[in-house]
């Protein structure tokens, strides 16, 4: 038996964006005399409800800064190093094992589509989903299940036989409130953290095969 389809995360999960984010944000911090509290940080991802990155740092400072200038100066930093990252191991092996067996994918991302599209092109993916659904298209961002609901309505496919695919315990509540499965793949970021709202937790997507989420929704259905 295979799943009846598969839900993606993006940052974290397909590309791990989520290092560089953290590492450039952390040097415009240490270039000021002040350190990122890396727990705090921890605690963000996946989410869209978190104080600005810039706030932290006046916070730090007890001033204000150019957030303008900052943002920018980071935000080209951040994107020339995003351009070159490459698909996370495992994880295009399982969607060419997918989409060969006609397993319909999706992809919920907390970001907006104007960042999830274009990396999805690059990478060569975006054809291979039949969705989408970004944070962007939703009222409230993970861990609210609604990207989630909005992503298996669009495979027409029930909830209770989908799997999703996380790498931030913020993303896996989003899945398992919205009735789906997760599979917790924990990012270099988030590793380490509280994956127990998972269904499984595994060390890379090099471990999982449709038979092997085959056989996860099998158990799950028998507890």
């Amino acid at each position: 038996m295979y799943p009846g389809a598969l839900v993606f995360d993006f940052d974290g999960l397909i590309i791990d964006t989520e290092v560089v984010h953290h590492r450039t944000v952390d040097e415009t911090f240490r270039a000021h005399g002040v350190e990122l509290d890396y727990a705090l940080w921890q605690s963000f991802i996946g989410r869209i409800d978190h104080p600005h990155w810039t706030v932290l740092l006046e916070e730090q400072l007890g001033r204000p800064v150019d957030r303008a200038a900052l943002v920018d100066e980071r935000q080209q930093r951040y994107r020339s190093e995003v351009e070159m990252l490459p698909i996370l191991d495992g994880v295009l092996e399982l969607i060419d094992e997918a989409r060969a067996a006609a397993v319909p994918m999706a992809v919920a991302s907390s970001s907006s589509a104007d960042w999830v599209v274009p990396h999805l092109h690059r990478l060569e993916l975006f054809d291979r989903f039949v969705a989408v659904c970004t944070g962007d298209e939703v009222a409230a961002g993970k861990p609210s299940p609604d990207v989630y609901l909005l992503a298996v309505e669009r495979l027409g496919v029930p909830a209770a036989d989908s799997i999703a695919i996380e790498d931030s315990p913020t993303g896996c509540r989003a899945a398992r409130t919205a009735g789906i499965a997760v599979v917790a793949v924990p990012s270099t970021i988030t590793i380490g953290l509280d994956f127990d709202v998972a269904d499984v937790v595994v060390t890379s997507a090099t471990e999982l095969d449709l038979a092997v989420l085959g056989r996860l929704l099998g158990r799950l259905r028998e507890v």
